[in-house]
């Protein structure tokens, strides 16, 4: 395959070039993730979690997110903003539910990121009672590389007793995500085959960036030939159509783009995509490093943020330095994702050259 984007593709880079920059200026906020704690019941090996996180940091009070939605309520469409709540672990709140039925009844749709291992069936009851919308639960392979990718020999079992529940209910909008590694990239097809037959209609697939604590594991690190492997099975199995699958929005991917996704890649983050982090502090993804906040909920109006700040995030020319420095791609990629971006600003690793290298 060649790996440069075809005339075909530049055509539709340039056409989603320029609208990826009027959703820059206008910056329509569409997606709130919500850090509702940093608890968790897991203790992954490739968690990006901030290092500089405080682990006891209290959990943040409903009223007090409930609060910064009413505000920003007047600048924002309830029921064209998705609510995400996220952790840590978003099930060890046992509050979710309460927090879930208040955004109902204003108008917002809400859903969960989850490991799976709290779901049970009346627990997921409560929450399509409470107006849940959608769910996403990580399953990263069978059971061996599943359990050592998440630390615990029974979150397998439970993760997929979680997705099995999810094939019963046509309710809400769910999927699948896994975290694809050494160990479990052998047994991809296996695995999609296994998925579609449990019922799973929708499958994310992810590679893991070296961030928090998989920077110390190098083998979550793919090759850059198994990394294209990687991208040929998701192009081949979109084409099966059998299970709907896409690759994470990490970055910029050459001739691969809409053959891998739905979409041309862009990074939302700060664009439509903003966060509040359990401390109050105002961001964009929660995967995005602590410096690159734009505020606190207990200092700053939210909205005013948003609508004042991230420059960062609308202005990327601050990182065409390094591999992007004199590279023809980054018109289109701006730097790759924001969560693939250090402290200093530095490219973690750059998608499209992986590829070239491939």
């Amino acid at each position: 395959m060649n790996k440069k984007p075809s005339l075909r593709k530049r055509i539709g880079l340039e056409l989603f070039r320029k609208m990826h920059r009027n959703n820059v200026k206008i910056h329509e906020l569409d997606t709130i993730f919500w850090e509702c704690t940093l608890r968790c019941n897991l203790s992954c090996l490739h968690c990006g979690s901030d290092c500089r996180t405080i682990a006891n940091q209290p959990d943040m009070p409903i009223a007090d997110f409930l609060d910064v939605i009413d505000k920003s309520t007047p600048q924002l469409n309830p029921n064209k903003t998705l609510i995400i709540f996220t952790g840590g672990e978003a099930l060890v709140r046992n509050d979710i539910e309460i927090c879930g039925l208040e955004l109902y009844k204003r108008g917002f749709p809400w859903g969960i990121v989850t490991n799976g291992l709290l779901l049970t069936e009346k627990r997921l009851d409560s929450l399509l009672r409470a107006g849940m919308h959608s769910m996403t639960v990580s399953l990263d392979g069978f059971e061996e590389a599943h359990n050592w990718l998440r630390n615990n020999k029974l979150s397998y079992e439970k993760a997929l007793n979680a997705v099995k529940m999810l094939t019963k209910t046509d309710e809400i909008k769910w999927d699948v995500v896994t975290c694809v590694n050494q160990k479990s990239i052998t047994q991809l097809a296996q695995f999609k085959d296994f998925l579609i037959e449990i019922g799973v209609k929708d499958w994310r697939i992810f590679t893991i960036f070296p961030v928090g604590r998989a920077a110390e594991h190098q083998e979550f690190q793919l090759s850059n030939k198994d990394f294209t492997y990687v991208l040929d099975f998701i192009k081949d199995t979109r084409k099966e159509g059998k299970i709907h699958l896409s690759y994470g929005c990490e970055g910029f991917l050459g001739n691969y783009e809409m053959e891998v996704r739905d979409h041309f890649y862009e990074c939302r983050a700060g664009v439509t995509v903003a966060s509040v982090l359990a401390d109050g502090s105002i961001s964009a993804c929660p995967s995005i490093r602590y410096n690159y906040q734009q505020g606190n909920i207990y200092k700053d109006d939210f909205m005013t943020v948003w609508n004042e700040k991230f420059q960062p995030f609308r202005n990327r020319e601050w990182a065409k330095k390094g591999v992007c420095t004199d590279c023809s791609m980054f018109r289109y990629c701006e730097g790759n994702g924001m969560h693939l971006h250090n402290d200093d600003g530095d490219l973690l690793f750059c998608h499209y050259h992986r590829i070239e290298s491939a």
